[in-house]
């Protein structure tokens, strides 16, 4: 099957098969949040990013295989309603960046900018993208047999970066992580994954960065 990162709150997963990785979107809950389950070829371990809600839709989701981590992309309430229970059925390791992590309804294990988080042999890049929270974070996957693979929360989407809520300083500060940590290091081709609504990739959404810096949001 093509994936197309299109997805429907009670639809079944699209699903992605990387070489030596498979990621897994589901939308889940009221406000429609994307989650992802990475899983590894390689040795089956599995990492879920934002445990947002549903939490039986995630966990059928995660199957027999288990679950050695969730991260939390940041600490808005929508991406964490089903963390609590995930964790509590699954004993995965909880993380989030430490300025945020305080928010969430489990004791996280902290990462920061240039840090790493493992799936099984696959190593995802802890990007600090700061303005939609403090503490928001992206996870680049940077594969080895192909283009990198962008996981951006609520502070990338196509159209635009994450609501900042009209805060001048909060909105420069997430353009400039986004431009100077994302697009001015990763390839056209690179695909990412935001935290609602439909994938797409930093060469389509690159020549609107000018007209994103002109309206202010």
């Amino acid at each position: 099957m093509v994936y197309t990162g299109e997805v429907s709150r009670g639809a079944a997963a699209e699903v992605r098969e990387l070489d030596e990785l498979v990621i897994s979107k589901v939308s889940v809950g009221p406000h429609d949040n994307n989650a992802y389950l990475l899983r590894c070829r390689s040795t089956g371990e599995q990492l879920l990013i934002d445990a947002a809600n549903d939490a039986d839709t995630l966990l059928a989701l995660i199957g027999d295989g288990g679950l050695a981590t969730v991260v939390t992309t940041h600490r808005h309430g929508d991406h964490w309603q089903a963390l609590a229970e995930v964790v509590e059925r699954t004993g995965a390791v909880a993380f989030a960046h430490p300025d945020d992590a305080e928010e969430l309804p489990v004791k996280a294990q902290t990462v920061a900018e240039g840090q790493t988080v493992r799936v099984g042999q696959a190593e995802l890049e802890v990007i600090h993208l700061v303005g939609h929270t403090p503490g928001s974070i992206a996870l680049l996957y940077r594969d080895p047999h192909g283009h990198p693979h962008l996981f951006t929360g609520d502070s990338l989407f196509p159209g635009g970066v994450g609501n900042t809520w009209g805060d001048p300083q909060a909105f420069a500060s997430l353009l400039h992580d986004v431009e100077t940590k994302l697009f001015a290091r990763l390839p056209d081709e690179t695909w990412f994954y935001p935290g609602h609504g439909k994938d797409s990739t930093l060469g389509r959404e690159r020549p609107s960065v000018p007209e994103w810096h002109a309206r202010g949001w």
